[in-house]
């Protein structure tokens, strides 16, 4: 278990009140702009800590970039995530966790983890879209 400092501290409060997911760079600048000291390796630290101990989502956005959000969910879950506005909605994949399975043991594979993320658009923005805005 992780000592909870006053970084650590500081990271959970700013992920909790961000909307959406969040790159470590744009909560470092939200920190710093506050008048945060913090450390941008120290933000990256502590986040990665509370993505390991499920107080955080992390994914990868299309471009690479890990982003984090704060967790809603306890457990493993998978999301979707619109690629314009960011809106993520936690869903649950029975399938995926079926078939993630049984490819793991027919290649005699066990203790098999994995990270299902679907990136689209979300209706809004679909319509936004379809609509020339």
């Amino acid at each position: 278990m992780k000592r909870n400092t006053w970084q650590r501290e500081a990271v959970r409060e700013a992920l909790d009140g961000t909307e959406g997911f969040i790159s470590a760079q744009a909560l470092h600048s939200t920190l710093h702009s506050s008048g945060s000291p913090i450390g941008l390796a120290t933000v990256y630290r502590a986040l990665g800590d509370l993505a390991s101990s499920g107080e955080a989502d992390s994914l990868q956005s299309p471009d690479g970039e890990a982003l984090y959000r704060a967790c809603s969910t306890t457990g493993h879950h998978h999301h979707l995530i619109c690629r314009n506005c960011g809106l993520t909605v936690e869903i649950a994949a029975d399938e995926v966790e079926a078939w993630a399975k049984t490819v793991a043991a027919e290649h005699g594979f066990t203790g098999a983890a994995h990270v299902v993320d679907v990136f689209g658009l979300c209706a809004n923005c679909t319509r936004l879209q379809a609509a020339g805005e």
